[in-house]
């Protein structure tokens, strides 16, 4: 459980370290800074958070005129230039497992965890299953009635 900042009345409950901070609480520290004159760092202290932080969301502030949390980015996979390959060995092999393309793939060069290729397996809706499945002929009657 989050422990309580000890200090002045009304001090709200610290977020813990790493943890994302609401958009009431950044825009409550910001204008203690904007508004009220407060230095980043005594807001940081009344807010119970990093003064780094707070510096950050008023320079963001005044730059863009929020306080809302930037979008986190992810680093583009390195599997993913190799796509058009990828889809020629499957056209070729469409009956091809994973660590088959896995290995396939290693030959010409490329190496990849197997978590690696099934992600983008799935990523792309080419998973073996949805390869290989076929679409179901109606049954026919084995029991015919007499």
């Amino acid at each position: 459980m989050d422990e309580l900042k000890s200090g002045p009345a009304g001090a709200l409950r610290r977020p813990g370290r790493g943890r994302p901070v609401g958009e009431e609480l950044r825009s409550r520290a910001v204008e203690a800074v904007v508004e009220e004159g407060m230095s980043a760092s005594a807001a940081a202290r009344r807010f119970g958070m990093a003064t780094s932080s707070v510096c950050r969301w008023v320079q963001r502030f005044r730059e863009r005129g929020h306080v809302r949390r930037e979008r986190m980015g992810g680093s583009v996979s390195r599997i993913e230039p190799e796509r058009e390959r990828i889809l020629r060995i499957l056209e070729a092999r469409p009956a091809i497992s994973m660590y088959e393309l896995r290995d396939a793939l290693a030959a010409e060069g490329l190496v990849f965890h197997p978590a690696t290729v099934q992600n983008f397996l799935k990523r792309h809706g080419l998973d073996r299953a949805r390869r290989l499945a076929r679409p179901r002929r109606k049954q026919s009657k084995r029991w015919t009635e007499r």
